[in-house]
C-alpha cells in the first residue's frame, strides 16, 4: 500500500461526506497499490481526517506542541505501512486511523517526557468522548502514556472493549457508528462504553 503523505489536500477542497460506496472501492483499490486510488482517497477524506485530529488534539493540555496537520500526515504513513488489510467500509478505515493517531500521539508524548526527564505528563479526557461541558472536563483528565498503558491491559482482558475506547475516543465515532463497526447493538455499545470507562478510572486511580 502506497505512504506518501497528502501534501496536495487542503482542507477546504476536501469532502466531508465522501459516499461510503467510492470510498470502499477507493480503499481496496489502494491496498492493491494503485497510487491513483490513493490521490482520489486523499481528496476524499482529507477532511474529516483533519476533523478527527482536532478533535483528538482538543483532548490534550494547552502544551502540547502537534499540530492536526501534522498528526494526519504522520497517521496517513502509518496507515500506508499496514500491509495485508482487507478494508470493509469507509468507517472501518476511520476506525484503523484513529489507532494510528493514538499511536502517534503516545509516540509524541513519549518522546516529550523523555526530554524533560520524565515531567511534563500529557494530560487528555475520557469526558470529551460524550461531549462533556468543559467545565466539568478536568474532574475526568488523565495522562496520555497511562492511559496507553491501561489499554493495552484492556486489550488483553477485553479486545473488543478496547476497541471500542479506540472508537469512541480517537475516532470521534457516535454510538451508532460504533455499533456498525463492531457489529453490536447501539445499546450494547452504550453499556459497555460506560463499563469500559468504568474499568479505566479504576485502573487509572491506583
Amino acid at each position: 500500500m502506497p505512504g506518501r503523505e497528502p501534501h496536495a489536500v487542503s482542507p477546504t477542497k476536501a469532502g466531508t461526506a465522501a459516499p461510503e460506496h467510492r470510498v470502499t472501492q477507493l480503499l481496496r483499490a489502494w491496498g492493491a497499490g494503485d497510487t491513483e486510488a490513493s490521490d482520489d482517497l486523499v481528496r476524499l477524506v482529507y477532511a474529516e481526517l483533519r476533523r478527527q485530529a482536532q478533535l483528538t488534539l482538543r483532548r490534550e493540555n494547552a502544551g502540547h506542541t502537534l499540530q492536526p496537520t501534522a498528526l494526519v500526515h504522520e497517521a496517513w504513513l502509518r496507515l500506508g505501512d499496514q500491509h495485508g488489510v482487507r478494508w470493509e467500509s469507509r468507517t472501518h478505515f476511520f476506525a484503523l486511523a484513529a489507532q494510528m493517531m493514538r499511536r502517534v500521539l503516545i509516540d509524541h508524548a513519549r518522546t516529550r517526557q523523555a526530554a524533560k526527564r520524565g515531567g511534563g505528563e500529557v494530560q487528555v479526557s475520557l469526558s470529551e468522548a460524550d461531549a462533556v461541558p468543559e467545565q466539568h472536563v478536568g474532574d475526568e483528565a488523565v495522562d496520555l502514556l497511562a492511559l496507553a498503558d491501561a489499554l493495552e491491559r484492556l486489550s488483553a482482558l477485553d479486545p473488543k472493549k478496547a476497541q471500542l475506547v479506540d472508537l469512541r475516543y480517537f475516532a470521534g465515532l457516535s454510538i451508532p457508528e460504533v455499533a456498525a463497526v463492531l457489529g453490536i447493538s447501539p445499546a450494547t455499545v452504550g453499556r459497555e462504553w460506560a463499563v469500559a470507562r468504568i474499568w479505566l478510572r479504576r485502573e487509572l486511580d491506583r
